[in-house]
Formats: C-alpha cells, structure tokens, sequence
C-alpha cells in the first residue's frame, strides 16, 4: 500500500487508510473519533481572500488609533506601535516586548506566511522554500493573541468609560474584523488539498 494512501490519526496514532470524501465530509478515526481530515476543494481558494482582507485590515489596524479618550478637555489617542513605545518610555521593556511581538509580529507573520503560501500557488506556481514557510506559520499561530488583546483592550475600556469619554477608533474595529479575518483563513487552509497542489505544480 502506498504511504500516500495512508493517514495517521494526531490524537491516538492509528494507521488509517485514506478514503475520498464528498465536498464537506469529514473523516474520523475508527477507534477514538477524533477529525482527520475534512474535504474542501475551494478551502484554499477561500482561505486566500480571508488572509488578503486580514492584510487589508490589519494595516488599517496599526495605522490609525485605537480609541480616544477625553477627560476634562484633555483628548489622547494612540495607535499599538505608539502604545508600545509609550510602555517602554515608561520602562516596561518586558510588557511592551510582549505586545509588540503578541499583537504586531507573529500576527504580521502568520498573515504574510498564508499569503506567500497561496498566492503564488493560485497563480500556479510553486513558491521558494514551502517547507520552510509552512513549518514558520505553524511556529507562529500559537503566538498570535490578537484574541487576546482585544479582551483586554475591551476589559480596559469598560473601566476607563466611568472616568473619561471614550471613543472607540477605526482600528479597534478593524482589530475586531482581524479575528473573524485570519481564524476564517486558517480554518480554511486545507494541509493535504495545499501539498497535493505543490505536488501537482512540481
């Protein structure tokens, strides 16, 4: 039997053959039911335009502020990049390190990686370095906390709303769009449709 032919369940390492499916269907492991593998033949297609709007959106994140607050005539903004220069003019090197690699960096990287990925491969051509790439956007999706940080920006906000007027920007809404944005693209990206793709191409 052929070892393309065979799939090996991530949860209690069973030896499975590997059945087609119809568009939708799921397949599952005989002995402990865990999800193998689910059939989307346009998963990287759609996967593609969610990554594409999340570049769109997160530029639009990190390019205008995320709230302003008004406090006795006083008016403030801030973006996340000035947020995190303001955490380390207040010597907090660790916490701004923290955002700035949670909220911009691994978010940037996971987008770009996605992108860099499919985008070529639509075009029908097969990009330098899969492996490479494909091994980064796994390292990288754990760190990515946008989540995260939008729960804590809400937490904030919730707070800051009984002492000041606070105004929510475009890029709290774009962070928000973000989330639905990249879970929708990686939820997308079909592992076995994208090498059996890479493999075609080559």
């Amino acid at each position: 039997m052929s070892s393309e032919a065979l799939v090996v369940c991530h949860e209690c390492d069973l030896l499975l053959r590997e059945v087609p499916l119809e568009a939708g269907g799921v397949a599952r492991c005989t002995r402990c039911g865990c999800n193998l593998y689910r059939h989307q033949p346009e998963g990287l297609e759609r996967s593609l335009v969610f990554a594409l709007t999340a570049l769109v959106l997160f530029v639009i994140a990190n390019s205008f502020p995320i709230v302003s607050m008004n406090s006795r005539g006083l008016t403030s903004s801030t973006t996340l990049l000035g947020a995190v220069s303001v955490l380390l003019r207040d010597d907090m090197p660790s916490v701004a390190l923290l955002v700035f690699v949670t909220t911009f960096l691994m978010p940037a990287l996971e987008i770009g990686a996605l992108i860099y990925l499919l985008l070529p491969l639509k075009l029908g051509r097969v990009p330098p370095a899969v492996p490479r790439v494909f091994r980064l956007l796994h390292a990288v999706q754990p760190w990515s906390m946008v989540e995260v940080f939008m729960l804590g920006l809400l937490v904030t906000i919730s707070k800051l709303a009984a002492m000041a007027s606070v105004v929510p920007g475009i890029a709290l809404w774009s962070f928000v769009l973000l989330m639905f944005a990249v879970s929708a693209a990686v939820a997308g990206f079909d592992v076995r449709i994208f090498w059996a793709r890479v493999g075609a191409l080559r």
